[in-house]
């Protein structure tokens, strides 16, 4: 998308609308796709993500996984350590969807439970089966045994 509005804002005076600029954009893919360096998969093995998780400013009090999504890759989940002291998140992981592979929900659903387990913290994931955005995320640290 970010290439599109370029390539629009670029041909707009030349009056090419956001069709015109989809077109451009595909044609370039086309030609040059082979020549895109695609970033490997996030590592998603426990050594991996603890030493992610121990490179973040805050101390972890939970991990958690949410879906997100793009018009390039679909929906993905991305896995965040949730953080006291400075409250906030950090990035662990995005796990995209791989063809013959399980689905990312059930993918990050096991990497995130892992973690969790390892550090002693809760682990949530609102909705591993369904992709959406409008699932209940974890917002504040409470003091309750669950957690949540």
């Amino acid at each position: 998308m970010t290439a599109v509005k370029a390539v629009w804002e670029a041909l707009r005076p030349l009056g090419l609308g956001v069709h015109e600029a989809e077109q451009v954009v595909h044609a370039r893919y086309e030609t040059l796709g082979d020549r895109v360096q695609h970033r490997p998969p996030d590592p998603l093995d426990l050594p991996s993500l603890t030493a992610r998780a121990a490179e973040l400013p805050g101390r972890v009090v939970a991990v958690e996984a949410q879906w997100d999504g793009d018009t390039v890759h679909d929906w993905f989940v991305i896995l965040v350590a949730v953080l006291d002291d400075p409250a906030g998140e950090g990035h662990l992981a995005t796990v995209h969807n791989r063809p013959g592979g399980p689905p990312p929900g059930t993918t990050a659903a096991e990497a995130g439970r892992a973690l969790a387990d390892f550090l002693g913290v809760p682990f949530h994931f609102a909705s591993p089966d369904i992709p959406g955005d409008e699932a209940a995320r974890r917002r504040a640290v409470r003091t309750s045994p669950e957690g949540f």
